[in-house]
């Protein structure tokens, strides 16, 4: 064991507060990371969670992010069909409308806007996610029968059994879901049939993505390059996970995310090497007669550097463990509240090189403390 380790194993009261510094620089960046990658992992959960294989958009969208439900020419689906390999094609349609619920006695009503979203109540349908349990979709049978996730239920100012109006037609609570969450605007589910007997969905020819299931899952890429060198345009096909990836580093790239973001990781970075490097500072010199110890004892100063500088990424290793923990702890509470999150790959490793960098400048920045490590101090 390295003397650098063997020092903050036994002293790790005198560097506990740079370990938290770390650990809440890299938790400021990863909860908000979390939240808006749940944010798209609540829109598109109908999408993730179906018996889909493939993905077909309008060429020109890039992910579904601020892309329009309804788009595709409907004489896109047929065309799905012609490659061998494909078994279902189902479109995934969408609407708008005004919610108004019934409310109790002395309660105002609850006007809002909803989104709205259709499900084939079919047995095994493409469209139907594979988490829906049987009860929910037989309820979806049932004319004007809809579904909300419990997080959407005191928004809308309803409950399991109630009835609202939407656009003006009566609907009722049918069923309750978990995990299918939109901070942005309340999501409502029904069957198609329900959708068209409110006047709603596809209009003027257009229909929305479509849901397309292949034989053999594996060949899912292969499929994918087929169909699009097939479209002459018409079309873009997407794999499920390259669909995802796009919708994140869709949201990712707008604006004010980016704004937020980078604010953040520039907060993360002053706040970690103030408080890490005097943290630091102040274990060196409480420590400074043990120094001054190796310095009599024919230990260099370049020696003696390379110990600080040692003793800091030890500092940054546990603060890493320490933003996995806190991580960890603000993952359980927003599943708990039905707020699900998400740590996409690129950003945990910008996370990582930013408390490794926030390490290393700390400790370079207490190097100078070693310059009172002087053996004649021993004789004080």
């Amino acid at each position: 064991m390295s003397l650098a380790l063997a020092t903050l194993l036994y002293e790790w009261k005198r560097y506990s507060a740079a370990m938290v510094a770390l650990a809440f620089s890299g938790l400021l960046i990863l909860a908000q990371v979390g939240m808006f990658t749940g944010i798209v992992k609540g829109i598109t959960a109908t999408i993730d969670r179906s018996r889909a294989d493939l993905m077909v958009l309008q060429p020109k969208n890039e992910s579904l992010i601020n892309s329009g439900p309804n788009g595709l020419p409907q004489r896109v689906q047929p065309l799905i069909y012609l490659n061998p390999e494909v078994t279902e094609v189902e479109s995934l349609d969408g609407d708008g409308a005004r919610w108004v619920n019934t409310p109790e006695p002395g309660k105002k009503a609850v006007v809002t806007y909803v989104n709205i979203f259709d499900v084939d109540p079919r047995p095994g349908s493409v469209t139907l996610p594979t988490d829906y349990p049987e009860s929910i979709r037989l309820a979806l049978l049932e004319p004007y029968a809809v579904i909300l996730d419990k997080t959407a239920l005191a928004r809308l100012g309803t409950k399991l059994g109630a009835e609202a109006t939407l656009n003006g037609k009566t609907v009722h609570v049918r069923g309750i879901l978990e995990n299918y969450p939109n901070v942005d605007q309340p999501t409502v589910y029904m069957s198609r049939d329900t959708l068209r007997l409110l006047g709603m969905g596809p209009k003027n020819g257009k229909t929305g993505p479509l849901m397309v299931r292949i034989k053999d899952p594996a060949r899912a890429e292969q499929v994918r390059d087929q169909l699009n060198a097939a479209s002459h345009g018409a079309y873009k096909v997407w794999t499920k996970p390259d669909l995802a990836a796009a919708n994140q580093k869709a949201l990712m790239g707008e604006q004010i995310i980016g704004i937020f973001l980078g604010f953040s990781l520039f907060l993360g970075l002053l706040i970690g090497v103030g408080i890490t490097s005097q943290t630091l500072r102040g274990a060196i010199l409480a420590s400074i007669k043990e120094f001054a110890s190796l310095r009599a004892l024919g230990v260099s100063m370049g020696s003696l550097s390379k110990i600080v500088l040692e003793l800091a990424l030890w500092v940054g290793v546990a603060g890493m463990i320490a933003t996995a923990v806190f991580t960890g702890g603000v993952y359980l509470l927003a599943t708990n509240f039905g707020m699900p999150m998400g740590f996409p790959t690129p950003w945990v490793i910008t996370v990582v090189i930013l408390l490794l960098t926030i390490s290393i400048l700390s400790g370079i920045f207490s190097l100078g403390v070693l310059k009172r490590s002087q053996p004649a101090d021993l004789l004080r």
